[in-house]
């Protein structure tokens, strides 16, 4: 047999073995928020000394998680060195919205039907802690000589930014690899990203009773003039369009409201975060000062209305960097005979941590196991899932690609 017969057969032999390793990931819940996910990474390096691998876990303090909004964040590095040449990332994360309503599966319970495996994160992407995983067990069972390492990273923080994730573990001075694969979906490679700003927002008026409502000032009226005027935003950001494939264009979403105190009381505090995704053309701080200024402008004309903007984020957009030709091609020549259609290099819609790994100058794209668009896997939907058969193609894909990078 050639190497990738090798490989691919590694992979079909060991396949049983690798859904169970997903299965036991899936179990071990990450909801964030709250981000209590110390425990998956404790369980990670676990099954993970089970293959011969030693995984190093890196504590964030206390401190940083605590003021972050989370409750606990260890993330795990797994170094494989095999002689001089470079250093190859693969990166996923564990951290996941929390499950919220509608499953017809237990969204931890990693349940199997029709070829598909059921459970949040089983598409996004814990997944891609077995496809990465596996990969790298089957380059090493070639037994051959290669030139270079690899690094496994599995952080915790995708959710929230990835500044605790993989912007930590860089910060920190305790990895810097030549190139990245980070976890994505099988039928094309991403290379460019959005960039996303995401603000809270605390319109103050006065509380009054209902009875007498002119006595108060009220602060969710303010807010409903606040939120037509992004709205109207939001509709004008059709005519900005970006020229990368695969991002159509900059978009608003408000995606959480919270205020007042009771049904017979005029609201005196409403706060609300939005989520302004921004495509690879546009700069973040004239965004940023655009969406805070329409904010300022609505409000101003709410009279005895105050309103605080914090900002909870800022992404910027990945723009692909020069290096990561290797890392397309050999994808998508692997992807094409594997998947037998063309894996085309394009944008997504998304933002990820990956960003952090390019402000950093390390070229890197998005690949791993998934179907072709985030709608299909209902991830941060209800019954999120896994067709298993492209967990096994894109473990072959990645593996392929490491030999011959690292050969």
């Amino acid at each position: 047999m050639t190497g990738y017969q090798q490989l691919d057969a590694w992979i079909d032999a060991h396949f049983d073995q690798q859904v169970r390793f997903l299965q036991e990931l899936v179990r071990v819940p990450t909801p964030t928020p709250p981000g209590d996910n110390a425990p998956h990474a404790q369980r990670t390096a676990e099954l993970l000394k089970d293959f011969g691998f030693d995984a190093e876990q890196h504590p964030v303090p206390q401190a940083e998680v605590h003021a972050y909004g989370l409750e606990s964040l260890t993330n795990l590095i797994v170094r494989r060195r095999y002689g001089a040449g470079p250093t190859i990332a693969l990166n996923a994360h564990g951290d996941v919205v929390p499950p919220g309503e509608g499953w017809t599966h237990p969204p931890y319970g990693a349940e199997i039907e029709d070829g598909k495996l059921y459970g949040r994160a089983a598409a996004v992407s814990k997944s891609d802690f077995a496809t990465f995983t596996f990969a790298v067990r089957a380059l090493e069972s070639l037994g051959a000589k290669l030139n270079g390492g690899v690094e496994l990273h599995f952080t915790y923080d995708e959710e929230f930014g990835g500044e605790l994730g993989p912007g930590w573990l860089l910060k920190q001075g305790l990895t810097k690899p030549d190139l990245l694969i980070a976890a994505g979906f099988s039928y094309e490679v991403v290379t460019a990203h959005n960039g996303c700003l995401q603000l809270e927002v605390t319109v103050h008026g006065k509380m009054a009773h209902a009875a007498i409502p002119h006595t108060g000032v009220d602060a969710l009226q303010a807010a409903v003039q606040i939120l037509t005027a992004l709205y109207g935003l939001n509709t004008g950001y059709r005519n900005v369009t970006s020229h990368v494939p695969g991002i159509s264009h900059p978009y608003l979403n408000v995606g959480r409201i919270e205020g007042g105190t009771n049904t017979n009381v005029v609201p005196g505090r409403v706060s609300f975060k939005l989520d302004r995704r921004m495509i690879p053309e546009e700069q973040p701080a004239e965004v940023e000062a655009a969406v805070r200024l329409c904010i300022e402008q609505a409000a101003a004309r709410c009279p005895g209305v105050r309103v605080e903007i914090r900002r909870l984020l800022l992404a910027r957009s990945m723009q692909p960097l020069p290096g990561n030709r290797p890392l397309v091609e050999a994808l998508q020549r692997h992807g094409r005979e594997l998947f037998g259609q063309d894996i085309p290099a394009m944008g997504t819609p998304l933002y990820t941590d990956v960003r952090l790994y390019a402000e950093a100058g390390i070229p890197g794209v998005i690949y791993g196991a998934g179907p072709r668009s985030v709608l299909e896997s209902s991830a941060k939907r209800a019954d999120e899932h896994l067709v298993l058969e492209d967990l096994r193609k894109a473990t072959k894909v990645v593996a392929r690609t490491l030999r011959d990078l690292l050969a």
